[in-house]
């Protein structure tokens, strides 16, 4: 173990062993960790986010032997996780009869939702904690995910044991989810892992059941999510003295903000949220988006502003 991380994944794992609270750093985008065994811990989840209780916990663990003892891998969810782990996929496949996991982190469901971070103070928290950890954004519900850790001290102040800093997000979108029953893989949210890829070792991926819009089977399906406080117009190519420009590529000069002024969806995915942030704090009467190409990471991208554009509850 780095001794350079031994010391606060050791405090982060005794503070998950009390059953509190804690911000911590995966490539993704940073996460409210509880020990996911403990429903009162999970609950705690819950509770600081204000997330509705029929929306299941990604539950993260340190290696791929791990998550098969939680969850039931048939031979396409191991082909994608020896694929994209560790990394910025979560795989929903059946709990085992014997699972630890707490009901309410898999929100009364048969299927768990796992993952296996690449960030290594997380891999070290981890292991030093030896249990699975439920660590969905590190966000208040429906608020832009956070990038860096003073994000997370800013949502939750001290409500939290503990923030381990391991510095930018660098993916910054959340992970891609997708649910394997059998042979079959099916796309439940889009994020950190572009279609392409995950196609490219899967197959073809099929579409959630439009019945997942009443009960969610992943996090994230919630319509109005990863949404600023101010209003959000996508597709902009000019923006009023009122409002706040997030561009995207060249030619935006005049923007307060750009995801990536070389036209780089990599960058622009990894200043999402952080920039969502910043604009939303010079209370603008709206935070207007200039045109994203729907390819790659930009239809993760895309999919995000979509839901933080949308004004309906």
């Amino acid at each position: 173990m780095d001794q350079t991380l031994l010391e606060p994944a050791t405090s982060a794992a005794a503070a998950l062993v009390r059953g509190d609270l804690v911000g911590l750093p995966t490539e993704t985008v940073y996460g409210l960790g509880a020990d996911a065994t403990n429903a009162e811990a999970v609950a705690k989840i819950f509770a600081a986010k204000g997330r509705p209780h029929f929306n299941p916990l990604i539950s993260h663990v340190a290696s791929l032997e791990a998550a098969e003892a939680l969850g039931v891998f048939s031979p396409l969810a191991r082909k994608l996780a020896e694929a994209f782990w560790p990394g910025p996929l979560s795989l929903v496949v059946p709990r085992q009869p014997d699972c630890i996991v707490c009901d309410l982190a898999c929100a009364g469901l048969d299927t768990i939702a796992l993952r296996v971070p690449a960030h290594p103070l997380m891999q070290h928290v981890l292991r030093a904690f030896g249990k699975p950890v439920a660590a969905p954004s590190a966000n208040v519900s429906g608020r832009p995910s956070p990038t860096i850790a003073a994000h997370v001290r800013e949502e939750f102040g001290d409500k939290l044991a503990l923030v381990l800093d391991g510095g930018p997000s660098a993916v910054g979108l959340e992970s891609a989810v997708v649910a394997v029953s059998g042979d079959q893989a099916t796309l439940l949210r889009l994020g950190g892992l572009s279609r392409e890829a995950l196609e490219a070792v899967a197959g073809p991926l099929l579409s959630p059941d439009a019945s997942a819009k009443a009960a969610p089977a992943s996090p994230g399906m919630v319509l109005r999510h990863y949404a600023p406080r101010a209003p959000v117009r996508l597709n902009a190519s000019s923006a009023e003295a009122t409002e706040v420009m997030i561009a995207f590529g060249p030619g935006y000069e005049g923007a307060e903000f750009n995801l990536s002024p070389s036209g780089d969806l990599t960058e622009a995915a990894a200043q999402l949220f952080a920039m969502l942030r910043a604009a939303d704090a010079l209370n603008p009467t709206a935070i207007v988006i200039t045109p994203i190409p729907e390819t790659g990471l930009g239809e993760a991208i895309a999919d995000r502003l979509a839901r933080a554009a949308e004004r309906s509850c």
